[in-house]
């Protein structure tokens, strides 16, 4: 159902901290033009911990109403409380969301039969097909694979974003799943990896910045040109590296507040990242020819 690379969009906010709709509404034109294969709004590139559910709703219908329905929107609707998660995937139904993109349960860290449970009564009730997110780092617990595989059965449950870091759990995964299972990278820099392994996709967030090369470099993985897809990968790396060289997404926005696509403002407690940090990111920036 998925293939490609999807962006994890940033949530554009002005200097007050309110919703920029306006550098919305352009970075979904950009993405669009650019080729993009979908959009994923208000997962956590777009700040989802710090936006109430409904702005979180708002963004999702912004995005959902610019794309028009020329690329699917995923929407990141997910929460540590499973009717909240509900309430607020049916309003993406509603809006004419194409999917949803569900995160592991945070802080509560449910057992094996929980995040069952979860997933399930998610993709019962909230009427679109379902992608789950994978994330221990940041929820605390991970999704084993016979818990990963059991929800792979479910009609509606049709995807994982993968982002355990665990190649060996995801190696696993593509060997055993079903067909009409897709796995999808949720870190740029294991992209090419996954994909070779079986994976069919990136939940990006580096093409918040270059859709085209993350197409490019997907696209040449799925066409088995290694070595193309093996030079651009070693091109992109220095970037895919410096948009993780703090708290996701503090670097990407400040990339995109230097391309000139939102003001630098975030939500507490993400703040600015240091200068020493920033020049970090700038020099990699001009190196790529992205920054004069």
């Amino acid at each position: 159902m998925f293939k490609g690379v999807y962006t994890a969009l940033i949530t554009p906010f002005n200097k007050d901290g309110s919703i920029d709709v306006e550098a919305l509404k352009d970075l979904v034109e950009f993405q669009i033009e650019e080729g993009i294969s979908g959009l994923v709004p208000v997962g956590t590139t777009g700040e989802s911990p710090t936006v109430s559910h409904e702005e979180n709703v708002k963004v999702v219908q912004i995005v959902v109403e610019q794309a028009k329905k020329r690329v699917p929107v995923i929407a990141g609707t997910g929460s540590n409380c499973t009717s909240e998660a509900i309430v607020m995937t049916k309003a993406a139904f509603q809006i004419g969301a194409d999917a949803t993109l569900q995160v592991a349960p945070y802080y509560n860290k449910p057992s094996a039969e929980g995040f069952y449970r979860h997933f399930t009564t998610i993709a019962d009730e909230g009427g679109l097909p379902l992608m789950v997110y994978n994330i221990p780092g940041r929820t605390g617990k991970n999704i084993d694979n016979d818990t990963m595989l059991r929800l792979s059965a479910h009609p509606k449950i049709v995807a994982v974003k993968e982002a355990s870091g665990d190649m060996a759990q995801v190696m696993d995964l593509c060997r055993r799943k079903p067909k009409d299972f897709d796995v999808l990278s949720g870190d740029d820099n294991l992209g090419l990896p996954i994909i070779a392994l079986g994976g069919v996709g990136i939940v990006s967030v580096a093409s918040n910045a270059i859709p085209r090369q993350m197409e490019q470099l997907v696209r040449l993985c799925l066409e088995n040109k290694y070595d193309e897809a093996r030079e651009l990968h070693y091109r992109l790396l220095p970037f895919f590296k410096a948009i993780f060289i703090e708290t996701n997404p503090i670097p990407i926005k400040y990339v995109m507040h230097l391309l000139g696509r939102c003001t630098e403002t975030y939500r507490l407690p993400l703040c600015p990242m240091d200068e020493g940090k920033k020049e970090q990111v700038k020099k990699v920036m001009k190196d790529l020819g992205m920054l004069r």
